[in-house]
């Protein structure tokens, strides 16, 4: 399970230092992939697999999950930590999140996104008065 918010950099070859909490469950390899808005999602190679059968799942005949299914495996990019614990982040990857330099890694339960810092600054100051609203409308009983 990924918990926790982190404030890596990317180097100057568009590498990302995986939190130290997170690489023994990546380690085996990963698939970062863009992921709504705006940011990036990594997901252990096993849980994106999952992922992917439930999204094939869906019926391709309603252009929605067409849609939906382009955009997740399109961008998609299969990648294996280094020793170091870093990963490559591919261009078009960093692109699409407006990742330069100053990063924020969010653990999202069963995957690890990757927020370009202002993005993710602006996202977390809307969404936090309507966090406590969510609890009961979305997870009745939590």
């Amino acid at each position: 399970m990924f918990l926790g918010t982190h404030t890596p950099k990317l180097d100057e070859k568009g590498r990302l230092i995986l939190p130290a909490k997170y690489r023994d469950e990546l380690s085996e390899g990963l698939v970062i992939t863009r992921f709504q808005e705006r940011c990036l999602a990594i997901w252990p190679r096993a849980v994106f697999v999952e992922v992917a059968q439930t999204v094939r799942s869906a019926s391709s005949s309603q252009q929605h999950v067409r849609d939906y299914q382009r955009m997740l495996a399109s961008g998609a990019s299969d990648e294996t930590p280094d020793k170091q614990g870093r990963v490559t982040i591919p261009p078009h990857l960093r692109a699409y999140a407006g990742l330069e330099k100053d990063c924020v890694v969010v653990g999202a339960i069963n995957r690890v996104e990757v927020w370009d810092a202002a993005a993710w600054e602006q996202y977390s100051a809307e969404k936090e008065s309507a966090f406590a609203e969510l609890n009961d409308t979305v997870f009745p009983g939590i």
